[in-house]
């Protein structure tokens, strides 16, 4: 059986998906190839030559990534923090700038012993289990009000469950119903949500376009729609003192602080930007007496 150099079909891949307009074409293409055959990518130099169905496999992939089908669904997941997330079609593919958030709701509640953590719009459970996995002992209670959505969030929570990680409470709720979890009303240390929040007709990368649903990206005309209903749930959530985080688009920057700042049970109202400088989510605190 003939084999081939796997880093000349690397190279060819690259190629292939820099000419399709894929913003990672290297990246992808060894991401791709260290997939087929079965290794971390930084040991494909270990892995010098392929057979020929190996190589047919992966010139498929290369193809599908090339028509702009998100590399995570091709691979099955995507790793978000300290989590490994099950994702295809139907759930938003959680991207690395929500990290962000998730890095600043866990300091957040850093000096909080058993915390207790809502994420609001959970899409495939990223911020729900990244807490989860970072802080073992918190009580984590996450929200979707789609059933696609909520059905890789349950199959994501209880493989991170049966890997012995903490359980995470699933809701199938809609976070613009006025009696969102009256249970936890006043008593959550920390609220997290990544929203839809994509002004509708804005333009997006096909990836976006052709895969992620539609609900989770969009929404409304200003993109604030869902948001406004997040500002109404946390406040009433959260007790004295319990933190507020919203990813929010890079046209929000003044519009997402403004709505927290016209609570006045919210304080402390701050606005944080990404690795490449663009505004990517706000925070506020709930405050101990009116404001």
């Amino acid at each position: 059986m003939t084999r081939h150099p796997l880093r000349l079909a690397v190279l060819e891949a690259e190629r292939e998906l820099a000419a399709a307009g894929v913003p990672s074409p290297r990246v992808d293409a060894e991401l791709l190839a260290a997939h087929v055959v079965d290794v971390p990518r930084g040991r494909l130099v270990m892995v010098p030559l392929v057979d020929e169905p190996v190589l047919g496999r992966y010139q498929d992939l290369v193809a599908r990534r090339a028509a702009r089908e998100p590399l995570q669904h091709i691979l099955g997941a995507a790793v978000f923090g300290p989590v490994t997330l099950a994702v295809g079609p139907g759930v938003f593919t959680p991207r690395p700038e929500t990290e962000l958030l998730l890095d600043w709701g866990l300091k957040a509640i850093a000096d909080v012993a058993s915390p207790l953590v809502v994420d609001l719009c959970t899409g495939s459970g990223a911020l729900a289990l990244g807490i989860a996995a970072g802080r073992p002992d918190a009580v984590v209670h996450a929200v979707e009000a789609d059933a696609t959505a909520l059905s890789w969030a349950r199959r994501n929570v209880e493989a991170h469950a049966g890997a012995g990680g903490a359980p995470v409470v699933l809701h199938a709720a809609d976070v613009r119903r006025p009696d969102l979890l009256p249970e936890l009303e006043t008593h959550v240390d920390l609220v997290l949500c990544n929203p839809p929040y994509v002004p509708d007709g804005t333009p997006v990368p096909p990836e976006v376009a052709a895969f992620d649903p539609p609900g989770a990206v969009f929404g409304g005309p200003d993109g604030l729609e869902i948001i406004r209903a997040v500002v109404t749930a946390a406040a009433a959530l959260l007790r004295h003192g319990g933190r507020l985080g919203i990813e929010h688009d890079d046209t929000h920057a003044d519009a997402v602080p403004d709505l927290l700042r016209r609570r006045r049970v919210l304080a402390d109202v701050e606005e944080h930007r990404d690795l490449a400088g663009r505004p990517r989510f706000a925070t506020a605190r709930r405050a101990a007496v009116s404001v």
